[in-house]
């Protein structure tokens, strides 16, 4: 993945083009607040990208056509994710106008107490995550519907996104579906289910501490009133057409899930059904989403046209559902798209810089025993989420970079397996221009700094992998004596 630049930038020039984002992020988040993503954020990693080219260029000796290669390589690896991302804009807005998710939220508010919302929030998520292997896949559809249901039962938003994002990171890291999973075992050449068995020891009690977190706090939440939430329901009936035959829609996408289809062949099926219901149960709003310019057939067409690209707002006299039932489109996703591609330029020019092997040589330095082997691993992990954006080059990167350390000194290949994990794969929803943070905040509608800190199976993952390196518990370093 890297380039074999003429010098190796010492530690303190590697950093310093991480300095300088840091630096420009904290000052455009403060005066843009929530705007910063709509452009200001990716103005910042371009010119982070900018510092570290020259730097590259002038102290390194590498060519700009090695850095322009780097910048395309990356591009290129995420481009998959970017038409998921576009198809994800598109079945959030047709499976809301069409009535699914709003049909999720009527029967979710009925049927979850809230002094359990939380806790079962976040193992629905697990399961549905476990089941597709797909965090992203999770979040965008019955996260959005749980969001809702969260709202009106008068969670604030940082609870209720941290309670989906760590149920869906938790199937996402210990799938055999996630790809993320399959990464971190083939990179490290671990065995798929050698490794998931593995993972259980960090992720089973990191699971429990969160779940005992959100039933604590959903024990001591005061709820709305049931007077509100029925009022809530009211205007869903008078705005949707809420029917048992709606949940068919999120049936087949698991039918296709359960059948291993690709998930951008299951995106569209489930958005297309999604824009099919919309058409049988809800042709009012596709016509209220048209406008009176145009009538009839060539009114539903443009409505349903919209529903997949651009923005939708169902007017309501409730303004919660007013809130709720704003969608984006694909063009929504477009900054989201805007702001990825930045993130990969910046992280090519650190590839291509050698800022990177700069930086991964200072952890390499510090692995002496096991806990520090552990604890390098998995802040390696965390620290090239924030270098390169992208989970993927993250797992890649580290699982490379301490392979022969690892067996060096005896340790099997598991162990290394599950750092990488606890680190990389956990973590990334957490940086703000990382491709799951910007994904997940921008498909839930809230500031990815707002749900971090409740995010607690994804903050215990990388402490929990530590701790366990401490205790030395199952950790042998011959693997022929397991």
């Amino acid at each position: 993945m890297e380039s074999n630049p003429r010098k190796i930038p010492s530690l303190c020039l590697s950093l310093a083009p991480v300095a300088t984002l840091t630096g420009l992020l904290a000052v455009t988040i403060r005066i843009f607040g929530s705007d910063a993503m709509e452009g200001a954020s990716q103005l910042a990693l371009l010119a982070a990208s900018a510092v570290c080219s020259l730097l590259a260029m002038t102290c390194c000796g590498v060519c700009w056509k090695s850095i322009e290669t780097a910048i395309v390589r990356n591009i290129t690896s995420v481009s998959p994710a970017l038409l998921i991302l576009l198809l994800i804009g598109a079945l959030s807005g047709s499976w809301m106008v069409g009535g699914v998710i709003p049909t999720l939220i009527y029967y979710g508010v009925r049927m979850i107490h809230p002094d359990f919302f939380l806790a079962s929030t976040c193992v629905i998520c697990a399961f549905v995550s476990l089941m597709t292997g797909s965090s992203w896949t999770t979040v965008a559809t019955l996260g959005i519907a749980l969001a809702g249901i969260g709202k009106v039962q008068g969670f604030s938003e940082g609870w209720i996104a941290g309670a989906i994002i760590s149920g869906a990171y938790f199937g996402d890291k210990i799938s055999p579906l996630s790809d993320t999973t399959v990464l971190a075992a083939s990179v490290t050449g671990t065995p798929l289910f050698r490794h998931i068995r593995y993972m259980l020891i960090t992720t089973i009690p990191s699971l429990a501490l969160a779940l005992l977190i959100y039933l604590t706090a959903g024990l001591t939440h005061t709820s709305a009133p049931s007077a509100k939430i029925d009022e809530f329901a009211t205007a869903l009936t008078q705005t949707y057409h809420i029917t048992p035959w709606l949940l068919l829609v999120p049936l087949l996408m698991g039918v296709m899930i359960v059948g291993k289809a690709p998930p951008v062949i299951t995106l569209f099926v489930s958005m297309t059904a999604g824009g099919l219901a919309a058409l049988v149960f809800q042709p009012d709003l596709l016509h209220r989403i048209a406008g009176p310019e145009t009538s009839g057939i060539a009114s539903t067409y443009k409505g349903l046209l919209q529903t997949f690209y651009d923005q939708t707002r169902m007017h309501t006299e409730n303004e919660l559902l007013n809130g709720l039932t704003v969608t984006r489109g694909m063009a929504g996703m477009l900054n989201t798209v805007w702001l990825i591609l930045c993130a990969m330029c910046f992280g090519g020019a650190m590839t291509a810089g050698g800022m990177l092997t700069g930086i991964t040589s200072a952890f390499l330095r510090c692995m002496k025993r096991r806990t520090s082997m552990v604890a390098s691993t998995v802040f390696s992990g965390v620290f090239l989420n924030v270098c390169t954006a992208d989970q993927y080059l993250s797992i890649i990167l580290s699982g490379n970079m301490f392979g022969d350390t690892f067996r060096k000194k005896g340790y099997e290949s598991r162990l290394l397996s599950r750092s990488v994990e606890d680190g990389a794969t956990v973590t990334s929803p957490l940086i703000p221009w990382n491709t799951c943070g910007v994904t997940q905040s921008h498909v839930l509608q809230i500031d990815t700094l707002t749900y971090l800190p409740y995010c607690f199976f994804n903050l215990f993952s990388p402490l929990m992998s530590i701790l366990v390196a401490m205790t030395g518990y199952r950790i042998k370093k011959h693997e022929s004596s397991i």
